[in-house]
């Protein structure tokens, strides 16, 4: 796709004006693809005293997985309803790079074993590659499709302190460089509504990892889980005021996110019962509606304003 390709996507019977990844997924397996999140019994070293301890103070206790279960579990669920349907193992909570490579190789060699699988994503921390990992995941790329997700979350050093990220901007920008190098897909999150940052701030952190050239990008919005660290140091805070003021917002971001960028998330996923704020985050389904009638009515797509 060509950098200034602006045009407007179907997912199913609904027309896109931004590029999901289900439309790429579909484009490159010629099917639909589901991610399975998997939990890979990883932890992370914000947690055990290399980085820090605690973790970030908006993760949960369990590392952001809420939803990870057994790879054969879903599948039989699953297949009841897609039975057609391929799969990607999604290794997503804590930091599943972070161990030997003996151990990785081990546990992502055994999933990839599955014949039922055929690719798997990785989410880690920028800080957990070192130079023998980032060789064990060229190898892995090099025959099966793959990505790997960096927990970013704002390039904004005043708040990476806030929340306890315990990296630098400069060991983002390396990891990405190193991936690149080796042709493999990267993935950035990022977090909206981080205490103390304005919608210019936020816009920054999108303009800046776009420019990195990255293959995706995560939106997430700020929700406050019970437990978190998040919800002690902020008690009461709430990212934005209205779901209609984060439809706007997530509007304008993608105007300015290029076209070639697949996004993969433009919001947050919380089990309700875990949440504490913004109460209204939970109705995922109707975020992401009202993102895709606001672009609609402006009659923008994404990349439309670089």
């Amino acid at each position: 796709m060509k950098k200034n390709d602006t045009r407007i996507y179907m997912s199913g019977n609904t027309p896109k004006s931004y590029y999901p990844l289900n439309v790429y997924l579909r484009e490159k397996f010629g099917k639909k693809m589901i991610k399975l999140s998997i939990d890979g019994g990883f932890t992370c070293p914000n947690r055990d005293g290399r980085a820090g301890t605690g973790g970030c103070i908006f993760c949960s206790d369990s590392g952001s997985g809420e939803f990870a279960s057994d790879i054969e579990g879903q599948i039989e669920l699953l297949s009841e309803k897609w039975p057609d349907a391929g799969y990607i193992a999604y290794f997503q909570n804590h930091t599943n790079t972070y161990a030997s490579v003996s151990e990785l190789r081990e546990k992502y060699k055994k999933v990839l074993a599955n014949p039922l699988i055929e690719g798997i994503a990785i989410a880690t921390r920028p800080d957990c590659l070192p130079e023998d990992v980032l060789d064990l995941l060229s190898e892995i790329n090099e025959n099966h499709f793959m990505w790997v997700e960096l927990g970013l979350q704002t390039v904004h050093e005043e708040t990476a302190e806030k929340i306890n990220r315990c990296y630098t901007l400069d060991v983002f920008d390396r990891a990405v460089e190193e991936l690149e190098k080796r042709g493999i897909r990267t993935v950035v999150h990022l977090i909206l509504g981080l205490p103390g940052e304005t919608k210019e701030d936020m816009e920054k952190s999108v303009r800046y990892v776009c420019e990195k050239g990255i293959w995706g990008l995560k939106l997430h919005l700020l929700n406050v889980i019970k437990g978190s660290r998040l919800e002690k140091k902020y008690p009461g805070y709430s990212s934005f005021e209205s779901p209609d003021e984060y439809i706007d917002f997530v509007c304008d971001l993608l105007e300015i996110i290029p076209p070639g960028v697949v996004i993969h998330r433009l919001t947050g996923d919380v089990p309700r019962k875990l949440l504490v704020s913004p109460q209204w985050s939970y109705q995922k389904r109707t975020i992401l509606n009202g993102i895709d009638r606001e672009m609609c009515r402006r009659g923008s797509v994404q990349g439309c304003r670089i």
